[in-house]
């Protein structure tokens, strides 16, 4: 099992109360979420190994080179994030709650926690469930191994099962070409244009006609008219900067550099005094200790 650590911990911030606090009176709400969120996954999912990706740089140069609107409007300054005040310190929090536990935590210099996820599943030679709020990671479904998205969009205790199945079903397009059909149709929330004119519908016929988005272009550049719908050669042919650069934002890596790391789910905290610790300052006894039954069970 491998968690979309930040896109928990967001989740926990804005679904928990900030008046959850530690006894000092500081925002603990993301870090309980968190953690409650855990030892609900490994008690109905009885994980063997798990693994916490982390952002080492929430927005790669290698993408904003590519496309430089990439998660531009979510920029505070230089090349720091809008995070809201009381999540931001909790970060830390969780961080050190992670390697207490000895739950591997894992980031990579110069890529995004997507791109760790990629590549954990791009090594591994066994199934695979990823715990994300993401779609992006709809690319990485395979029946074959299996590796699923277990998606968070509607609660962490009614998980949506994203397999290839779903993807087709929902956008209409192999799942193995969700980042290309992403790709046609861009996301705002990323700041990605996409193709003007090129919604859901068209981006997965399209994928259908050609078979993937490096097809579709040799189409367009080799004057094919065939299989274009009404409009969108025209407007292909106008964004075809963008669809060159693109799939380098789009997909996520699968040969992101990782230190080697224990995946085994810890059957006892790595380092009991700094939990001890933690549990009594920010008053985590509660979420700690159902965590460690399970854990423990």
């Amino acid at each position: 099992m491998v968690l979309d650590t930040p896109s928990l911990y967001f989740r926990a911030f804005y679904g928990i109360p900030e008046s959850i606090t530690a006894p000092d009176g500081s925002p603990v709400n993301a870090v309980r979420g968190l953690i409650d969120m855990i030892a609900t996954l490994v008690r109905k999912h009885s994980p063997a190994e798990l693994a916490a990706t982390m952002d080492a740089d929430w927005r790669p140069a290698f993408r904003v080179a590519a496309i430089p609107t990439y998660k531009a409007h979510r920029v505070a300054h230089g090349n720091t994030e809008v995070v809201p005040d009381a999540l931001v310190p909790q970060i830390a929090v969780i961080q050190e709650v992670l390697d207490a536990l000895g739950i591997a935590r894992l980031e990579s210099a110069g890529y995004e926690a997507d791109d760790v996820i990629g590549t954990l599943t791009h090594r591994s030679g066994g199934a695979v469930d990823i715990v994300t709020g993401d779609r992006d990671l709809f690319q990485l479904v395979d029946d074959a191994r299996p590796v699923r998205v277990l998606y968070t969009v509607r609660g962490i205790r009614n998980l949506q099962i994203v397999d290839e199945a779903f993807v087709t079903a929902k956008y209409g397009v192999p799942g193995r070409a969700y980042a290309d059909f992403a790709t046609l149709r861009g996301d705002p929330s990323d700041g990605l244009p996409g193709v003007s004119g090129v919604g859901e519908k068209t981006a997965a016929a399209l994928i259908t006609r050609f078979g993937s988005l490096e097809a579709l272009l040799e189409a367009l550049d080799g004057g094919v008219t065939d299989g274009f719908p009404a409009g969108s050669r025209t407007r292909l042919a106008a964004a075809r900067d963008y669809l060159s650069a693109a799939p380098a934002v789009v997909k996520v890596a699968h040969d992101a550099p990782l230190p080697a790391a224990d995946l085994a789910l810890p059957a006892k905290p790595r380092d009991p005094e700094a939990l001890v610790r933690l549990a009594d300052r920010y008053g985590l006894d509660g979420p700690l200790n159902r965590l460690l039954d399970v854990l423990g069970g």
